[in-house]
């Protein structure tokens, strides 16, 4: 069946260590892989995929956690994510691939093309939005940090039962909850230890190591994300260029599908077209 007038996804399910992850594929020529963003799932990119697919056979799954993909049964980093999504990779067998990456999933693509495999099977790569650099700390982050440090340091004089269920009771309050990020607050148990795990991994030595064609696309408005980091990747990743969006935020392929299609298409379709 269609979807809106074009050809429909196809979905299947990857099994990667007893966690069935959720994916589609759209399309035809050389593989498109699309990775969503911390909070969203593949939906969000679904809009994208489909302007895309007549040039490339785009691939989406939903991490674990997000999505129709259930929760891993405990908590993930940046490397298990990753692991997944080589590992996925490798089931096509169809390298080189080229790569499309929001929020999180730019944590991921920096970890995968950093690697020395990730070198030969990949070749064009945007990041929008990427996440992975270590932000510019304001005074409002600071002035929480202390905050939070105080208010837990009267629980390290109890006994270690009672330490945890302290702390357990102080995540609940509402000064507590105002110290952290909307993100943060929204998650609990395996969730919420993943995104620990996973902000407090800065990946900017990967820079460095990155030889592929990169294109950064970024919203003049990101709040999430600024358009610093995007100026900071441009700068450490040799081979990369950035694209300012007039307009776009976070999810600059939301707030201008036109112009980012377009971008995006003038990007990918001169190796689309030799296939």
């Amino acid at each position: 069946m269609a979807e809106n007038g074009t050809e429909s996804m196809q979905a299947s399910t990857f099994n990667w260590n007893r966690v069935p992850v959720a994916t589609w594929k759209i399309g035809q020529g050389r593989p498109l892989i699309l990775i969503h963003g911390w909070g969203s799932d593949s939906s969000t990119l679904k809009p994208l995929a489909r302007s895309l697919s007549s040039i490339r056979t785009c691939h989406l799954l939903d991490l674990p956690g997000f999505g129709q993909s259930p929760e891993p049964d405990r908590p993930f980093s940046v490397d298990d994510y990753t692991d997944l999504v080589s590992d996925w990779i490798d089931s096509m067998g169809e390298p080189p691939m080229d790569l499309l990456v929001h929020s999180y999933g730019g944590r991921i693509a920096l970890k995968l093309l950093s690697r020395t495999e990730g070198r030969d099977r990949f070749d064009k790569v945007l990041i929008t939005g990427g996440a992975g650099l270590v932000p510019k700390r304001t005074g409002s982050y600071y002035r929480k940090r202390a905050l939070a440090m105080l208010l837990k340091t009267p629980l390290n004089i109890l006994p270690p039962g009672l330490r945890q269920e302290a702390t357990d009771r102080l995540r609940k309050t509402r000064i507590w909850k105002s110290l952290g990020s909307s993100d943060y607050n929204k998650l609990s148990g395996v969730m919420r230890e993943t995104f620990v795990r996973s902000v407090t991994e800065p990946l900017d030595r990967t820079l460095p190591n990155i030889e592929q064609e990169v294109l950064l696309v970024w919203g003049k408005e990101d709040r999430a994300t600024p358009l610093e980091q995007g100026q900071r990747m441009e700068k450490g990743i040799r081979n990369s260029v950035l694209v300012p969006i007039d307009g776009a935020g976070h999810y600059a392929f939301l707030d201008r599908p036109r112009q980012f299609s377009a971008i995006a298409t003038a990007y990918y379709e001169p190796a689309g077209s030799a296939d």
